[in-house]
């Protein structure tokens, strides 16, 4: 099986609990969600696959796509897997692609941590085919407020029920225009379907500059603490060091 993949590259995770961990990113084209202020290009599949040569240099080669698990496997043996902490499979939406996750995982199991999967959430279904594959899942609540999309609440219920049986977080971007009470309803439902998981609230960064006033945030961060435990406020840090 093949599949369109944007870009493969080591670099530093920068969002979320393991910001500053070193990962192999395995950038997957294609997503169920169109939100208002993804950075991802999805209008047109990509021809070429992007690999960075020399992490950090951009310096790259170009694969023609799709590319199969083999083709992935041996651009992952240029590079020393078992320096990284985990593989993040991300996107666009990465489990769109659950046959070639399944394929690949065997190959992704030289890292420390093993695999990570960053998800908006929404395929409850699809998490179920892989979940006994995934080491840490990093999964997204998408705010109608800033999203443009309606309340998917039951859609990330159901997620989180199934992504908590392994080490998960929860993020939600946030802008001046997310309300106390989209935080509270994000908070509620981790309460009430997962208790022990963290919540990260991220500000919204575009062309350098947040999206929310410092005040702003921390009174979203003080309304989610009423009800979680452990709520942590972590930028987008990459974009802050130019990297990929």
């Amino acid at each position: 099986m093949a599949v369109p993949v944007t870009e493969i590259f080591s670099s530093v995770q920068g969002e979320g609990l393991q910001v500053g961990c070193r990962q192999i990113f395995i950038r997957f084209y294609g997503c169920n969600l169109k939100c208002s202020y993804c950075d991802t290009t999805l209008s047109q599949k990509p021809a070429l696959c992007r690999v960075e040569t020399a992490p950090g240099h951009g310096l790259f080669e170009y694969l023609s796509n799709p590319l199969d698990a083999k083709e992935i496997i041996k651009v992952l043996e240029k590079l020393d897997v078992s320096l990284h902490h985990s593989i993040s499979l991300t996107g666009g939406e990465p489990l769109l692609h659950t046959n070639i996750i399944r394929e690949l995982a065997p190959a992704l199991r030289r890292t420390r941590k093993g695999i990570y999967l960053e998800t908006n959430g929404t395929l409850p279904d699809e998490l179920s085919h892989v979940i006994d594959l995934v080491d840490v899942v990093a999964m997204d609540f998408k705010l109608p407020s800033i999203s443009g999309f309606p309340p998917l609440w039951d859609k990330h219920g159901r997620f989180l029920e199934i992504a908590a049986t392994k080490e998960t977080f929860v993020k939600v971007v946030v802008a001046e225009q997310t309300t106390s009470g989209e935080i509270k309803l994000a908070a509620g439902l981790i309460k009430s379907t997962a208790p022990g998981v963290p919540l990260v609230i991220q500000p919204l960064t575009t062309r350098g500059a947040m999206g929310i006033s410092p005040a702003h945030l921390i009174e979203l961060q003080r309304q989610a603490l009423k009800v979680l435990d452990d709520v942590r406020v972590i930028p987008q840090t990459h974009k802050l060091m130019g990297m990929l």
